[in-house]
């Protein structure tokens, strides 16, 4: 008998009102394992045959399979973990490691039915404790894919609105000098004392120029520069000095030199030069003003993409439009889609609104769109589907990528199962997804080969039981 052992068990809380001899029997039954900071308690993947009760210290323990940003799990004196009865485990999930110097109780599995049989009521007690470590583990599972989702989903946003307010700040930045440059041509045109019927020609080439603007086709670089070397001839043969100013915005606009004899017949000299400086300005001005309100709109559009997706300012629960909810994520996934991925929407526009909580909805799309993304390592083709069957809405995305081999396929619904190399996967993606359909009493399935995988999402339309 340990009689040191069996006080020391009478301060752990599980054991605190246990008889002697139930003690005794714990203490007779213990091998005693001391550590120092820094030793490995516990190797994750290693067989699970031991539970331990902490008498000294504290340890920290971490999934380090899942990277260096994993939860830690931190453990002190008095508590009880490794396996336990009636547990499915079977390789220790962590490695853990000392952090003061510890001593631990270990008491082997192949005690655990004559320990149930002679302390009964430790059975309800350390199942209290695993039901416990799986709600938590859970809990900070859940917490952790929250994060790992809103990083990526954080750094697709940054660089989606870097995009537009670089361009508008850039645009917003040589609007200045534009305008700059058309006050100075006008000063130049007043120094000339131009009467009012000239004043009021070059108003109207104005407007010419600009209608021209907004309706010049489009012009591929190799286009705009040779019309661009055309009009630098021009205005060299005219002793333009600031001619290869003038050129980029007089071919943007798709005016040609037949329209400059015709406005050189009109103003000669030093007012032909200011005239030109003024309406190009004009261009550049109408132009920039344009990049402005595009760049605007195109924040603007992210915003209402994420308000959509988080469902701020709603209750949680409400009625959710589908194929809006998967139009917000594309939105916010796009820069993982925009630079090889054809998206093909088939949405039932008849299609009810369900009853559900539309951003966890948000989540699973998140998912099976990255997911799709990934398999298709940035180019293919994504088709999303949306139809009726019966009381049920059944959401399918499809993708050409590589395919799910077959060996794997029990398993990817499985958490922390992942196939992405050590940091870029959480294993917890395809976890999120069947943990929220399943909330909301649906179901998800797929079927795969390589070039063509289809996810299947099932929601019931009522729900009264959410």
């Amino acid at each position: 008998m340990k009689p040191g052992l069996v006080e020391e068990f009478r301060n752990i809380p599980t054991f605190a009102d246990l008889a002697d001899h139930e003690l005794e029997w714990l203490a007779d039954h213990s091998t005693i394992v001391t550590a120092e900071p820094g030793d490995v308690l516990i190797r994750e993947g290693t067989l699970a045959d031991c539970m331990f009760v902490y008498l000294e210290g504290e340890m920290d323990g971490r999934r380090e399979s899942l990277g260096p940003d994993s939860p830690v799990f931190t453990l002190r004196a008095g508590q009880i973990s490794g396996l336990l009865p009636f547990s499915r485990m079977t390789q220790y999930t962590i490695t853990a490691r000392a952090v003061t110097h510890m001593r631990l109780a270990c008491i082997h599995k192949d005690c655990f039915q004559e320990m149930l049989r002679q302390i009964p009521q430790l059975g309800p007690r350390l199942v209290g404790i695993l039901f416990d470590r799986v709600r938590e583990t859970t809990k900070l599972d859940q917490s952790r894919e929250k994060l790992a989702s809103l990083g990526k989903l954080s750094a697709g946003l940054a660089h989606e609105l870097n995009n537009p307010a670089a361009a508008g700040s850039r645009a917003a930045s040589m609007l200045a000098d534009a305008f700059e440059r058309h006050q100075q041509a006008g000063t130049r045109l007043d120094q000339e004392n131009i009467d009012a019927e000239t004043r009021t020609k070059l108003r109207m080439i104005e407007g010419y120029a600009l209608e021209k603007q907004s309706t010049a086709a489009h012009l591929s670089a190799l286009e705009l520069n040779d019309r661009q070397e055309v009009l630098r001839a021009w205005f060299d043969a005219h002793h333009m000095e600031d001619g290869w100013q003038f050129a980029p915005p007089v071919a943007e606009a798709g005016i040609g030199t037949e329209k400059l004899d015709r406005l050189a017949a009109s103003f000669t000299g030093p007012v032909l030069a200011a005239a030109l400086a003024r309406i190009t300005a004009t261009l550049d001005i109408s132009r920039l003003i344009s990049d402005v309100q595009h760049s605007t709109s195109r924040i603007s559009e992210l915003v209402a993409a994420i308000k959509e997706y988080s469902f701020m300012d709603e209750t949680p629960r409400q009625e959710v439009d589908i194929a809006k909810g998967i139009e917000s994520t594309l939105v916010i996934m796009s820069h993982k889609l925009k630079n090889g991925i054809q998206v093909v929407r088939n949405y039932d526009p008849d299609l009810p609104r369900i009853d559900s909580f539309g951003s966890e909805l948000n989540q699973v799309w998140t998912n099976l769109i990255d997911n799709a993304a990934d398999a298709m390592n940035g180019k293919g083709e994504l088709r999303i589907r949306t139809a009726r069957e019966g009381d049920e809405v059944l959401v399918e995305f499809i993708d050409n990528g590589t395919g799910i081999p077959n060996e794997i396929q029990t398993r990817i619904f499985d958490p922390f199962f992942t196939t992405k190399p050590m940091g870029e996967g959480t294993g917890l993606g395809l976890d999120t997804v069947y943990r929220i359909v399943r909330k909301h009493r649906g179901n998800v399935s797929f079927v795969s080969q390589p070039g063509n995988t289809c996810f299947r999402v099932r929601l019931p339309i009522k729900n009264a039981r959410l």
